[in-house]
């Protein structure tokens, strides 16, 4: 294509941006057909976190960010996405007031034009690892356990929502398993049979709660607030820095907490609704069984119209 022919299609292009290139995503929509979320996921960006005691971390974040694209509009800049993210990030630690304001940049900087309606839906969700200081059960040792996080927000309109989640791994000692087996010890000890050494190893596995809460934007919530909620109900979490003290007292903590699935259902169900500050909630469970070769699954929630 010729310079001439070049610059004559340039001026055919009905809108350029500023710098005079043609801008598609700024020709009107004709379907009239509005879009629930537009934007992007997988941003990577170091952000920073305060922590309950104060401190500040940087952790590495995947970003998924959008708008509800209402009909007529054809779509968004979305690098400006991550522009006002990256700025907030390098303002402000991620906390509550931090993603109010987020939210509120996405629904009126997203704009192409000032005289344009705000966005009336805006939504982020930063997923990330996130480390909470564990001690070992015994032994004068601690070491870091790492969570599978995320804080999602959502705007409608003035209304905020704001949700925490992470996965919680722990042991799951089957109570039919140990049932059995102190069963058999008791029949061996008794002559009653001779298979086996007398000797009887209850199944445990890895086991893994996801779990979601909605928090009240206006207060401080932070992860290792929900990290104790989680070890107050499941008491057999994964340990991070063992010594053999510590796996003694590892094996009586899974003996004295045999549980099923429906049990650690019922125990989130019991502990989440009892506290004040969690306002909505959701729980997945996963058993990853030792002696079949499908899991154990449960999902419980709180039940609320609407909610999660």
């Amino acid at each position: 294509m010729t310079p001439k022919e070049l610059a004559s299609l340039r001026e055919s292009f009905p809108i350029q941006d500023e710098s005079g290139l043609n801008d598609f995503q700024k020709l009107p929509d004709e379907t009239g057909i509005a879009i629930e979320e537009v934007g992007i996921n997988r941003f990577r960006v170091p952000l920073n976190y305060r922590h309950a005691d104060g401190s500040v971390m940087n952790h590495d974040t995947e970003a998924t960010m959008s708008v509800r694209l209402r009909a007529g509009k054809t779509g968004i800049n979305m690098s400006r996405l991550c522009l006002i993210l990256q700025d907030e990030g390098n303002k402000d630690t991620v906390r509550s007031q931090m993603i109010h304001r987020l939210l509120g940049r996405f629904q009126t900087e997203m704009r192409d034009e000032p005289d344009e309606d705000p966005f009336e839906e805006a939504h982020v969700r930063l997923d990330f690892s996130y480390p909470v200081r564990q001690q070992s059960l015994k032994s004068d040792n601690s070491g870091w356990q790492y969570y599978r996080s995320f804080i999602e927000g959502r705007k409608i309109g003035n209304e905020v929502k704001l949700y925490f989640g992470l996965q919680y791994e722990y042991s799951s000692t089957c109570p039919c398993s140990l049932s059995l087996a102190h069963q058999y010890e008791d029949e061996y000890r008794r002559g009653l049979t001779t298979e086996g050494n007398g000797i009887a190893a209850a199944h445990a596995q890895r086991s893994v709660a996801r779990v979601t809460v909605e928090v009240d934007p206006e207060e401080n919530f932070y992860l290792e607030e929900l990290v104790q909620i989680l070890r107050g109900a499941i008491p057999t979490e994964t340990q991070v820095l063992v010594k053999r003290v510590d796996e003694q007292a590892f094996a009586i903590l899974n003996g004295s907490h045999p549980i099923f699935v429906e049990h650690v259902a019922r125990k989130l169900y019991q502990t989440l609704n009892n506290d004040e500050r969690i306002l909505d909630w959701s729980a997945e469970v996963e058993h990853q069984e030792s002696l079949h070769s499908h899991n154990a699954r449960a999902r419980i929630r709180k039940g609320l119209p609407g909610g999660l």
